[in-house]
């Protein structure tokens, strides 16, 4: 069988897993969402690039020594509260902005096997009810603890936490200066003017 190296040779309607995934040549990134192929709709922007790294780099430097790590794009997460671990179960591979993994059995040489703790998604333009609804609710299902959702355009933050139900509240709209603290981190405060510093 030839390898798969474009993405005109997949079936849109195919349901595909994890193990599928392995064996795909792609020069682009792709995410699977309940076994449904996603591909992403353009390269990040300068801007986006910029919020990114400087979200990360202040997560870096606060767990520094401690048990926590952050990771950025490209990463695979595979989420497997509806499948299972196999890579034959898993149907939903994503790859997220930024997250941050506090229980490090679940990082392998391949990413993140189950839900990290906080994530965070910076829209781009064509892709907000990818973070705002598909994204949201996966990340809700599968209990990511702390969800970001950050708009770069309005230089907003709006921050969701999962309730004891396991449904996400929001608990914060940051479109100012100011500090913007971080539930899932104890202690992990980032400044509004540092997320959105693109100088």
């Amino acid at each position: 069988m030839s390898p798969i190296t474009q993405l005109s040779q997949l079936d849109p309607n195919q349901h595909y897993t994890y193990a599928d995934y392995l064996t795909w040549r792609f020069e682009e990134f792709v995410e699977l969402i309940k076994g449904k192929l996603r591909r992403k709709m353009s390269a990040p922007t300068a801007v986006h690039q910029t919020y990114s790294v400087n979200i990360t780099s202040q997560v870096r430097a606060f767990l520094k020594g401690k048990g926590c790590k952050v990771f950025a794009a490209p990463f695979d997460v595979r989420l497997t509260r509806s499948t299972g671990p196999g890579d034959a179960q898993v149907t939903t591979v994503v790859q997220p902005d930024i997250c941050v993994v506090c229980d490090l059995d679940k990082i392998d040489k391949r990413g993140c096997l189950g839900a990290p703790d906080w994530i965070v998604e910076i829209v781009s333009p064509g892709n907000v009810t990818h973070d705002t609804k598909t994204k949201f609710d996966l990340y809700e299902e599968n209990g990511v603890l702390e969800y970001w959702i950050v708009y770069p355009g309005e230089q907003t933050v709006v921050a969701y936490v999962l309730d004891a139900h396991g449904r996400y509240q929001p608990v914060g709209e940051y479109a100012e200066p100011g500090p913007v603290p971080v539930t899932a981190v104890p202690g992990l405060v980032l400044e509004w003017a540092d997320i959105f510093d693109d100088l």
